[in-house]
């Protein structure tokens, strides 16, 4: 995860001082990339202890199409306590739009509406049109943003197949650089490490495109302390080799292997 490391490094010594939706302030670039080769190893960051369980099943939680974070909660993930209404709902965030956008027709006079779910039709181009350069989900619905408790951070994605071989690039407009972007970055890599399992690919680069990348002005300490740190190996993940639905993975199907970190260093969720 020397990529990392070096954005950290990157924001410190270039970011431009920021305000913010939350008023704690950032030192903040803009328009920066990471490149993760996925047959190198697992991209989960090793300087210091990262909770791969939110991560597992927050993704699960956005396959699933859900919005509610009584799953997560169920599970004792908190990410997402913060923004959750009093009936536990963040409106139609991520899973919705990935399962279910809402699309509107006018025919003769009467509105009808349709779901689409993206990643069902994505998996279908990428198994029968793998050289579509459409291989694209967007959870950024212009119509339904202030319905959203917190709008899209990670806000579109793309796959793009060759020589048998997936990767995915995932463009994200917000970046918090010592909380979100670790967890971005092996969240996607699992998605696209699960695509391509029940495609019958090799999963292969993830490419992470960043607008706004920042660190808030309460992890700058957290943000150096990693930085003192020598990252050790990446681990390694296995699938169950018995999935072949994507809507079939479960926590126990996705193993992680060899992961050796620093302690854990805590950070307070910019809200």
């Amino acid at each position: 995860m020397k990529q990392y490391l070096e954005l950290l490094q990157d924001v410190l010594d270039n970011g431009a001082r920021k305000s913010d939706r939350t008023n704690t302030g950032t030192y903040s670039v803009f328009g920066r990339q990471l490149r993760f080769d996925l047959r190198k190893g697992f991209p989960l960051l090793t300087t210091k202890k990262m909770h791969f369980k939110s991560i597992v099943h927050e993704l699960l939680w956005f396959l699933r199409g859900d919005t509610n974070i009584k799953y997560l909660n169920d599970n004792n993930v908190n990410i997402w306590n913060e923004w959750a209404d009093e009936n536990n709902d963040l409106g139609p965030v991520y899973g919705k739009q990935w399962r279910r956008w809402t699309k509107y027709e006018n025919i003769k006079g009467h509105v009808f509406s349709k779901e689409i779910d993206q990643i069902a039709e994505v998996i279908e181009q990428i198994k029968t049109n793998p050289d579509s350069r459409r291989l694209i989900v967007s959870a950024w619905n212009v119509g339904e943003l202030d319905q959203m408790r917190l709008e899209p951070c990670h806000n579109f994605f793309q796959f793009y197949v060759v020589d048998g071989t997936l990767s995915l690039m995932l463009n994200q407009r917000s970046v918090d650089a010592v909380l979100g972007c670790p967890f971005n970055i092996s969240s996607y890599s699992l998605l696209l490490m699960m695509v391509a399992h029940v495609c019958g690919l090799k999963a292969g680069e993830l490419i992470h495109t960043m607008g706004d990348t920042h660190i808030y002005m309460n992890h700058l300490d957290v943000a150096c302390r990693q930085l003192k740190r020598q990252p050790f190996e990446l681990p390694d993940m296995e699938l169950n080799p018995e999935i072949k639905n994507i809507d079939d993975f479960r926590y126990e199907d996705i193993v992680l292997k060899n992961y050796k970190c620093h302690g854990r260093l805590k950070a307070e969720v910019a809200v």
